[in-house]
């Protein structure tokens, strides 16, 4: 709910829309009350259109990182850029309106499969065309179409517990597509899969070839063997970065 929550108090007519790259410029964290450094010094850039990802322990940093790419945390010193704009307070709702989130826990209504995936909106408003391409893309509409007695209109059930756990989670990321995001980030999204329905899911990303820009925060590096580009966290630096082949190097 946490990273889900946009900042409502603000308004700007300052467009952000992302054609090149985010920066992280020299990003320092810390939290209030703590003297332990979050983050320290860190510098990245994530060119658009890539698959990038996040690696390090529980404590290393990556999630922190994420939580200042999306606006909801602000960094003492550094700042974040898109397409050389900086992102504030004034401006971050626009950010976080081309943000598409996937969390490691889907919340999930006791409602149909339509209604979960156009999270919020009035069901005689939902677009037929926008959900099944992204549940086309998130690699759930077969199953939905064929197994499923009344297709999209089917009850899921209380937290979806007539779906599996691969299930539930490629409707999160049908979700996240849905209102078709330039950044799509999965937040230890696979972590609680299994290695068969962890393919399944990483099968939903690689679907999307490369038309919008993806961060993987993950704990294994085998999760993030087809990033262009992997960032490895330790004790709040960056530590290393490059592709999968050169990391295991």
């Amino acid at each position: 709910i946490r990273k889900l929550k946009l900042i409502e108090n603000y308004q700007t007519d300052d467009d952000l829309e992302m054609k090149k790259k985010i920066v992280l410029k020299n990003i320092n964290f810390t939290y209030p009350k703590s003297e332990k450094k979050i983050l320290s010094d860190i510098n990245l850039t994530i060119p658009a259109k890539s698959t990038v990802g996040f690696i390090g322990v529980t404590g290393s940093g990556k999630t922190t990182a994420i939580d200042i790419i999306l606006g909801l945390l602000e960094p003492q010193k550094g700042s974040v850029e898109v397409d050389g704009k900086t992102i504030t307070i004034n401006n971050s709702r626009n950010w976080q309106k081309q943000i598409g989130y996937v969390p490691q826990n889907i919340y999930l209504n006791d409602d149909t499969i339509e209604s979960n995936v156009a999270l919020g909106i009035n069901p005689n408003k939902i677009n037929i065309d926008l959900l099944e391409k992204a549940c086309k893309i998130a690699n759930i509409h077969d199953f939905i179409t064929n197994d499923l007695p009344k297709k999209y209109k089917t009850t899921i059930g209380e937290r979806g517990i007539r779906l599996s756990g691969g299930q539930r989670q490629r409707i999160g990321i049908a979700r996240a597509l849905y209102n078709n995001p330039k950044v799509l980030i999965f937040d230890e999204a696979t972590s609680a899969l299994d290695n068969q329905t962890e393919q399944l899911v990483m099968d939903a990303v690689n679907n999307l070839n490369n038309d919008i820009t993806i961060i993987l925060i993950a704990h294994r590096l085998n999760t993030v063997k087809k990033c262009d580009i992997i960032f490895k966290f330790e004790k709040g630096k960056l530590i290393k970065s490059g592709s999968y082949n050169e990391l295991i190097k």
